[in-house]
């Protein structure tokens, strides 16, 4: 009997220790130290007030050379011999293409030697001329000898300009046979070989010669919105200085000016082209890269701009913010957003000078519950707590269940 008594009070003890855990953890939590401000969360906010927000256009555009030389033959020939190195930079007047100039430099010999003969013949009918002259005052010949000797003079002369012009233009062929860049530039790839056959004025080019530095970009921009950018341009802060990004999202370093604006509108989109000129002496920007054009057109005075962590969308897209009210209670702003400027919002509406935005601490604040506004950054989050909150805010509560199961834990070893 003593023996069952005692296996009685056993589990009656561990009951009761269980009960003592669970009353000291309650009185524990209960005896935290609250937060400062009365348990308010502390968050981090920002003073609202104004800045010169610029006034900044992105427009697509695409890159273009600002020189394009389609190299075609000008006579026709047997290539004999590709000059360059496809890829590499040429020089205005470096050759680029030999054809087979055999046939031309006879003709400018045939040429050359018509020309003798006609100066020689030009010779005789001076010296001719001359002489009846002589004969014509001394009464030796009739007058329409004399002046059949002049116009036979004449006629000689100008058979040896014809001569002459013809031995030019054979001349101008056979330097034709040696095909010469007109441009400085990149060459681009041959479409002839050695031993190809090529005609004069041919449509397809032998290769092309671009001039890469500087290039051009053509923005597209409605005529309506041209208007407003030109007046913008015109007016206190406008610049013609344009910023590229590039395809990748990456910032060109170095800035185009804006140099040309199109003179007519296109019947079929309603658009103007507008043209800028952007030094490219590295050769990191190709023709017909597609590219991100960031014009200046002025400066907006007096806007309020805010950082974008403290700005957020509702389901709807529609822009809030949470700020610090009357009594330090948290109070949710609809906010209308114009554009964003670097990494801040411009806000049109729903803010004003002196507003405290709260940027940190979003998770632990709630509309129309009290806050501890301090400066933002001014108070470093501790290991954990910005995520340990988000948690318990999310789940509506703390949950003491471990310190319970500690204690059955201790019931069961017993």
């Amino acid at each position: 009997m003593p023996k069952v008594f005692v296996n009685s009070v056993r589990p009656l003890g561990v009951v009761a220790l269980a009960a003592l855990l669970i009353s000291g953890c309650q009185k524990s939590a209960d005896e935290a130290p609250k937060k400062p401000g009365g348990g308010a969360p502390e968050v981090g906010v920002v003073t609202v007030g104004t800045a010169d927000a610029p006034m900044e256009l992105a427009l697509p555009g695409r890159l273009s050379a600002s020189q394009v030389a389609e190299i075609r033959p000008q006579v026709s020939g047997v290539v004999m011999k590709r000059l360059f190195t496809e890829g590499a930079l040429v020089k205005a007047g470096q050759p680029l293409y030999q054809l087979d100039d055999a046939a031309l430099a006879a003709e400018r010999a045939r040429t050359a030697a018509a020309l003798q003969k006609a100066e020689a013949q030009a010779a005789v009918a001076k010296t001719k001329a001359a002489r009846d002259a002589e004969l014509l005052k001394a009464d030796a010949i009739s007058r329409q000898q004399a002046d059949d000797s002049a116009a036979a003079l004449l006629q000689a002369q100008a058979d040896v300009a014809v001569a002459r012009a013809a031995m030019d233009a054979a001349q101008v062929q056979l330097t034709r046979a040696r095909i010469a860049s007109p441009i400085a530039g990149r060459v681009d790839i041959s479409t002839v070989t050695a031993g190809a056959l090529v005609t004069a004025n041919q449509t397809q080019a032998l290769t092309t010669v671009q001039q890469l530095d500087p290039m051009q970009v053509d923005i597209v921009q409605s005529s309506t919105e041209m208007l407003t950018l030109r007046r913008q341009l015109e007016g206190k802060g406008g610049s013609k200085q344009v910023k590229l990004v590039l395809e990748d999202g990456t910032a060109y370093p170095l800035p185009g000016q804006l140099t040309v604006n199109g003179v007519a509108v296109d019947r079929g989109t309603g658009a103007v082209t507008l043209r800028a000129t952007v030094p490219n002496p590295q050769g990191l920007l190709l023709p017909g890269m597609v590219v991100t054009a960031k014009l200046v057109a002025g400066v907006d005075a007096g806007a309020i701009l805010v950082p974008q962590q403290g700005v957020s969308r509702s389901a709807t897209g529609e822009a809030t913010a949470l700020v610090v009210g009357e009594g330090n209670k948290a109070e949710r702003r609809r906010l209308k957003l114009e554009r964003a400027v670097g990494n801040q919002w411009l806000v049109t509406e729903g803010l004003k000078v002196g507003d405290k935005l709260i940027v940190e601490g979003l998770q632990r604040a709630r509309p129309n519950q009290p806050v501890t506004p301090v400066p933002a950054g001014s108070s470093p989050k501790k290991k954990g707590e910005g995520k340990g909150e988000g948690k318990g805010d999310k789940a509506g509560g703390p949950a003491p269940a471990a310190p319970a199961a500690s204690a059955a834990s201790a019931a069961k070893a017993g």
